[in-house]
């Protein structure tokens, strides 16, 4: 198990990572009023997945120690 939950832990950090990355990218900016405005154009179901696969790893790799 504790094999399965480091796996899970790299995974979910680089997925974490590659997706956050990418979703602050996605931002689209426009003029309003001589204010800059920016908004979010991204899918964050990626990066909300790669983190609960982050989570469930690192509670595996916890409770496996014991």
């Amino acid at each position: 198990m504790k094999v399965a939950g480091i796996i899970l832990l790299v995974v979910g950090l680089i997925g974490t990572i590659v997706f956050g990355i990418q979703a602050m990218q996605d931002s689209e900016s426009f003029s309003f009023l001589g204010m800059e405005v920016a908004v979010s154009s991204a899918d964050w179901t990626p990066l909300i997945i790669s983190a609960i696969i982050l989570v469930v790893g690192w509670v595996i790799t916890s409770r496996s120690k014991k």
